[in-house]
């Protein structure tokens, strides 16, 4: 199962995090997202039919785009 952890400037509070988590969990195929809003770091594990071209899109579509360079 593939999965990738990678930095959101963007989370500053609590409610950044469960913004992220809630969101990202409701894509089909995701199986976990964790949040930390000391490290600002993310990490997702999902399975067909999400890609990670979704949960990057995603992310940019709500305003917590990955770091620059998260591939």
């Amino acid at each position: 199962m593939p999965s990738k952890t990678f930095e959101v400037p963007n989370i500053s509070c609590g409610h950044c995090v469960r913004t992220v988590e809630n969101e990202v969990s409701e894509l089909a195929g995701v199986n976990a997202v964790s949040a930390s809003e000391e490290t600002k770091m993310v990490t997702v594990e999902w399975e067909t039919p999400a890609t990670w071209d979704q949960i990057n899109a995603l992310l940019v579509e709500i305003n917590y785009p990955p770091a620059p360079g998260t591939s």
